[in-house]
């Protein structure tokens, strides 16, 4: 079983990515939540650009990535749900969940040390919100992101099946949770009690400072509540927030190259 979840997990991982990037671009298009003063065209490049170098870095640096972490937790009983045979079912969503919190957690670490937050910083500095925006982030946070999946992972001994579910459910959450959809207020409600929402992450892109150190969650929202970082709406209102970073407000800061760059020039 490792080696057919060996082989199938990029297929079945960019399989969901493809399938759910066509449906959120497919939908902001159908019903966009605000209009966008950028085109596509100008900030897609670099956004996508950014994605296809992260995706090949992963593969050169992690083969087996955080699933071939967890075979080789099972096959030597390392962590937690190994060391006391939980129960199957059991060890998958308790794994699911803990996965979800660490990264609210590793989300909140980016924001408060300065270090970390200069990689960060480039996934913020987009100047619009769109399911592209989901996958724009600095090569070397998603390195740091992958060394400390694959520490709690292996501490966890999460099984296999459960990493790919998380990982897949990441995925799709963070690019719909990015997304330019309108949903009806009341559904979105509805939702918020489950998922995180496009409205409700909106908030966190804000270049309002204190909105932006808030409703830090990717998948779940109960994080937020919990720690009390959630905020229901930006104060500026869905439509009239501004979105990005002071510093890096020009169009040419979306280029693939200043992208890369960012991390190492100052804000001041």
């Amino acid at each position: 079983m490792g080696e057919a979840l060996t082989f199938s997990e990029p297929i079945i991982r960019f399989g969901a990515f493809f399938g759910v990037f066509l449906v959120m671009g497919a939908w902001e298009l159908a019903a966009p939540r605000r209009v966008q003063a950028i085109p596509r065209l100008r900030r897609w490049p670099g956004n996508l650009g950014l994605s296809v170098i992260n995706t090949v870095a992963l593969r050169l640096l992690f083969p087996a990535a955080a699933v071939g972490a967890a075979l080789f937790a099972e096959a030597h009983g390392l962590g937690l749900f190994q060391v006391i045979n939980a129960p199957g079912v059991v060890a998958v969503v308790l794994s699911v969940i803990v996965l979800d919190l660490v990264i609210y957690l590793q989300h909140r670490l980016f924001h408060a040390v300065p270090l970390l937050w200069r990689l960060h910083r480039v996934h913020h500095a987009d100047l619009e919100f769109d399911v592209t925006t989901g996958v724009r982030f600095h090569p070397l946070e998603i390195v740091v992101s992958m060394c400390i999946k694959i520490g709690v992972v292996t501490a966890l001994g999460a099984p296999a099946v459960a990493v790919l579910v998380f990982e897949v459910l990441l995925n799709a959450a963070t690019m719909f949770n990015h997304a330019n959809i309108k949903l009806p207020q009341p559904l979105d409600r509805i939702m918020r009690v489950v998922v995180v929402t496009p409205d409700m992450h909106r908030v966190h892109h804000s270049v309002r400072r204190e909105e932006t150190d808030s409703n830090f969650g990717f998948s779940l929202p109960w994080w937020d509540w919990v720690f009390r970082t959630y905020r229901t709406q930006p104060a500026d209102g869905h439509d009239a927030m501004i979105m990005g970073i002071e510093k890096f407000r020009d169009p040419g800061e979306l280029q693939l190259a200043r992208m890369l760059l960012q991390p190492v020039r100052s804000e001041d």
